[in-house]
């Protein structure tokens, strides 16, 4: 006779199946509904026009890279690529060095106006960064920014500030105080306890804020086409506007560079999946 605990069976109800299997074909649904422009895109860029104007499957009939090849090297995307990396990088680089350094000041210091200048971080959230873009614009022109990468660099790490700030703040908030003030009793210093104990702690968040900074920032186009004048200074979404701007639509064309403005931003959420995830679950918790 045995003498183990029987787990209790769980029995699923008929209606609740049948809510589960709804709301399953709901989602794919949905899924499918959302995935199917992406797919299209990718099916046109190896197509050619012909066969993009005639419509029909999205497995093209007959593959082509030529379009994809063209479309690089004719339309100089490399140098438009390289633009895009060099104004992503330093703004990531930049949020990550100033926001995370404020985290830690709001989190673990202690000054006056600390909760006051930290609730005006957040309250910036919620303003639309469009009502800001006419008083951007003329700054630049004072100071002699605009035309220029950093006239977009700036603006984008002072417009993530409420967000990278938050986070950061949260996240310093889990690490036990008891870590720090070992540190201190060993006569270690603030910057080399943020930079020894606090930061490798934080790991996922800091990925998470790179994600979010990195995805807007590359796909970034409206202070872009507002703030560039010379072509040699233009990104990645400038240059596939321009695809646009010919008297005649090429599809597959305009589908090849969509595929190459996106495919980075799809291989960064991928690398960065777990940690995102993990410190973005991370964050709300703390």
């Amino acid at each position: 006779m045995s003498t183990g605990t029987r787990r209790p069976s769980v029995h699923l109800s008929l209606s609740t199946v049948v809510a589960r299997i709804i709301v399953g074909a709901l989602l794919l649904l949905y899924a499918a509904i959302s995935l199917y422009p992406f797919l299209w895109m990718v099916s046109a860029a190896f197509k050619d026009q012909s066969e993009v104007v005639a419509g029909g499957h999205l497995i093209p009939h007959r593959p082509t890279l030529r379009t994809l090849v063209e479309t690089w090297n004719e339309l100089q995307f490399f140098d438009y690529f390289l633009n895009s990396l060099k104004v992503t990088g330093w703004t990531v680089l930049l949020v990550l060095v100033v926001y995370s350094a404020a985290g830690y000041a709001f989190s673990v210091l202690r000054f006056p106006g600390r909760k006051a200048l930290y609730r005006l971080f957040l309250a910036l959230l919620f303003v639309p960064g469009v009502t800001v873009l006419l008083p951007i614009v003329l700054l630049e022109n004072k100071l002699g920014l605009l035309g220029g990468h950093w006239g977009l660099i700036l603006p984008f790490v002072n417009g993530t500030a409420p967000l990278a700030i938050l986070l950061m703040t949260n996240a310093f908030d889990a690490i036990p105080g008891e870590l720090r003030e070992a540190a201190r009793v060993d006569g270690a210093g603030e910057l080399r306890i943020f930079t020894t104990i606090y930061l490798p702690l934080s790991r996922p968040v800091l990925i998470t804020i790179a994600v979010l900074t990195a995805i807007p920032t590359w796909n970034e186009y409206l202070l872009t086409r507002v703030s560039l004048n010379d072509p040699e200074t233009y990104t990645l979404p400038i240059a596939l506007q321009n695809l646009q701007s010919g008297a005649v639509l090429h599809y597959n064309v305009l589908m090849a560079g969509s595929l190459i403005v996106v495919v980075p931003v799809i291989i960064l959420f991928i690398a960065a999946q777990r940690y995102f995830v993990n410190g973005l679950i991370g964050a709300v918790k703390a």
